[in-house]
């Protein structure tokens, strides 16, 4: 009788010890949890102004009236950073008003005919139809201006680019007489760094205020690098539109006093010529009984430069058509900073009909990029009613089967 009253005496005691146990650990966690310093805090930089959570009123909702607007806008300071969300369009952009215009840093880089349109109430009618004539005509042959600033921080040894504004863009879309602009910056002659800004929509001054810090790049050579800034216009059916650029040699710019404002007109790109678009040289052999086509790029020579660095990163895109319509695609290896690359890669396609009457071979050098598209340098095609060195190629490879035939061919536009 002993023994099991023991034991229950035991297990009330561990029972009574187990739940002080779990009560005393919970109360170590409230107290942890009270005691817990608050998160850390989100920081979004949006054209200069900090938005910070406890800033912002968590009961304010977008569906709001004009009346709650007008209220909020009237008890808002001028400088306050506060940011009204409501105010902005849908393409996130905020409406720029003429006293922040006023206050803007880059003022002093402006050009007189933008103090003369502000001037416009003290300026007579006969000046201001010479203006707006002038204006017009300048719009015709300008692409804008792009506005930046450069920075060094010595203590993080990076390199900051701030990409602010860009001012007087050309519309690309005639319908809409507008653009849907972006910028991409690329860090030469190394192209290791590239990187491009979000597009806004339906715009012509597009303000970006976007910041991009370079670690690693030591100050002793910032003065061999150069800034290229390109400068499209975003479309969702094909290929985007190039506005211009602006090329930055850093050398001779002092960056050691703090950051430095500039502003560049936009300029045309360098368009190379359609007579220079390189060779490439291929073989083929077509195999009658497995009815399959053997394709080995070889070769590509006297490439021309894809951007102001004057080197490519070239590869080989290989696409085979049955009756108009890509039935394969093939693509070599990227050849790093070469107008001369050698690829020596072999591709087997399997041909679905009988005989190569109705097949064409499609081959395009590209060149790699990953910022944006990759673009086209030079188009070969190869076929029955090809017309000159790809024709006579192509009939050689019909007369001659089981034989692997090589040939030079001069690639043409993209």
């Amino acid at each position: 009788d002993e023994i099991p009253t023991v034991v229950g005496i035991f297990s009330a005691f561990g029972l009574v010890f187990s739940v002080s146990l779990f009560a005393w650990i919970c109360c170590q966690r409230k107290s942890s949890k009270s005691n817990k310093t608050p998160p850390y805090k989100f920081v979004h930089v949006l054209k200069g102004v900090d938005i910070y959570p406890e800033n912002l009123n968590s009961k304010k909702k977008f569906g709001e009236d004009d009346k709650s607007e007008a209220k909020n806008k009237s008890a808002m300071p001028k400088n306050s950073l506060h940011l009204d969300l409501e105010k902005r369009d849908l393409n996130g952009n905020f409406p720029k008003t003429t006293a922040k215009t006023q206050s803007s840093p880059d003022l002093e880089n402006s050009s007189p005919k933008h103090f003369a349109e502000r001037k416009k109430d003290s300026v007579s009618p006969d000046s201001l139809k010479s203006i707006t004539s002038l204006s017009s005509e300048d719009k015709q042959d300008k692409l804008g201006t792009l506005f930046f600033s450069l920075e060094y921080n010595f203590e993080k040894k990076a390199f900051v680019v701030n990409i602010k504004e860009a001012r007087g863009l050309p519309a690309m879309d005639e319908q809409s007489m507008t653009s849907d602009p972006y910028i991409k910056m690329t860090i030469l002659p190394e192209k290791k760094h590239k990187v491009k800004t979000r597009v806004l929509r339906k715009t012509l001054d597009p303000a970006f205020d976007e910041t991009f810090t370079f670690y690693g790049i030591p100050y002793s050579q910032i003065q061999d690098l150069t800034l290229h800034f390109m400068v499209l216009s975003f479309d969702r059916f094909s290929r985007d539109d190039v506005i211009g650029e602006v090329l930055i040699p850093l050398a001779g710019i002092e960056l050691s006093e703090g950051r430095l404002l500039m502003d560049r007109e936009i300029i045309k790109r360098n368009v190379r010529k359609s007579s220079g678009r390189g060779e490439l040289l291929v073989s083929l052999c077509y195999q009658s009984t497995t009815n399959t086509l053997t394709v080995v790029v070889l070769k590509a020579r006297h490439l021309p430069k894809s951007d102001v660095s004057g080197l490519s990163d070239p590869y080989v895109k290989v696409n085979l058509y049955h009756a108009k319509k890509r039935i394969s695609k093939k693509k070599t290896h990227v050849k790093k900073c070469t107008p001369n690359a050698v690829f020596n890669e072999l591709f087997v396609f399997d041909i679905p009909c009988e005989g190569l009457d109705d097949i064409s071979i499609e081959f395009l050098v590209l060149d790699s990029d990953r910022g944006s598209r990759n673009e086209v340098i030079g188009r070969l095609t190869l076929g029955s009613s090809a017309e000159g060195t790809g024709g006579e190629h192509w009939k050689e490879i019909c007369e001659y089967p089981r034989r692997q035939i090589a040939k030079w061919h001069m690639l043409c536009d993209g």
